[in-house]
């Protein structure tokens, strides 16, 4: 298919487009370059710079492009941002995507997938997490997601777009080639943080929180290789098929992993040492996050091909290693 990937020069949305190259299909990229990158994006691949919220611009390309679906990962995504600034997480994961729909109705494109986030459960009363369970962000960032994730579902009924909405949890690693990675400014994942600390590109990692009720007291999380992620967004394309297909998949590994093993982990793949303090936990934070994802890999025969921390974080340090100043655009 010609998809339309919005967001497709950024972290995961550039893996994807090589993931959709790989399986056949032919993506265009749509991206305001606000924190995406022109260097992840091949010359090869058209890349409009527009934002998905002028629906204009959308439908132009909507209808020059052929496009038959669009998967979405343009959304703005620091957490503690969307509680000090929550009118700009509400106008571009909301308003703007909202015009992207609109735009896609009117040219008659009915396939899409959408980012969305583990960060709509809130803080679960249970481990680990399934989709049913229900959903209660504490933050503006998973309200915009589950905003969405509602609005897609009034679609479907309505006019009989077909959807899949993945509940991401910690996206993670680089390309296997080491040909793109991961670049954020700022950067807030942990991986690139505990790289940069033991190479001394930044100052110690800080920890928030060793007193939580986990085996080594920091925190839990499910970290998911970005091309395992990438791979699930294409396999759910024969069930966009169906109209009015209304899904919802949780990507994770199911495996709980502690900050203090991530930073185990990079020491080990980098043989660095990786200085970091211990900080107070931060508001918010839940002790354990970690998925239930049997139901992808049951309905789309998704499975997980880097199954370890290790194996992910010697993937990001192929990246970083290599690109030690991230992309050349930058």
């Amino acid at each position: 298919m010609n998809v339309l990937v919005v967001g497709g020069a950024g972290y995961i949305g550039s893996h994807c487009v090589r993931q959709l190259i790989a399986a056949g299909h032919r993506p265009v990229v749509l991206d305001n370059l606000v924190f995406g990158h022109r260097g992840a994006v091949a010359a090869s691949i058209p890349l409009y710079a527009a934002d998905l919220g002028d629906e204009v611009a959308v439908g132009k390309i909507l209808a020059e492009e052929k496009i038959e679906a669009v998967m979405h990962f343009a959304a703005f995504a620091y957490v503690g941002e969307s509680v000090n600034d929550p009118l700009k997480y509400y106008f571009n994961n909301v308003v703007a995507t909202l015009g992207l729909l609109r735009a896609m109705l009117a040219h008659g494109v009915k396939k899409f997938v959408f980012s969305s986030t583990c960060a709509t459960y809130g803080v679960p009363t249970a481990m680990p997490i399934v989709e049913t369970m229900p959903q209660a962000p504490i933050n503006p960032y998973g309200q915009t997601k589950l905003d969405i994730e509602n609005a897609l579902k009034a679609l479907a009924h309505a006019h009989g777009l077909s959807f899949a909405a993945f509940r991401y949890f910690n996206a993670a690693g680089a390309s296997e080639d080491g040909v793109i990675g991961e670049d954020h400014v700022p950067e807030s994942h942990i991986i690139p943080l505990a790289i940069d600390a033991a190479t001394g590109r930044r100052p110690a990692l800080q920890v928030f929180g060793s007193d939580y009720p986990t085996p080594d007291g920091t925190c839990l999380r499910d970290y998911v290789h970005v091309d395992d992620l990438s791979r699930a967004h294409i396999a759910v394309f024969a069930k966009l098929e169906q109209p009015g297909a209304a899904l919802f998949y949780n990507l994770g590994t199911g495996k709980p992993t502690s900050v203090l093993e991530v930073i185990r982990a990079v020491e080990k793949i980098t043989g660095l040492k990786v200085p970091y303090l211990l900080a107070p936990r931060r508001a918010g934070d839940p002790p354990a996050l970690y998925a239930n994802s049997a139901k992808a890999v049951a309905e789309l025969g998704w499975d997980v091909r880097f199954g370890d921390i290790e194996s992910i974080v010697a993937t990001a340090w192929r990246w970083h290693s290599s690109h030690p100043q991230g992309f050349a655009d930058r």
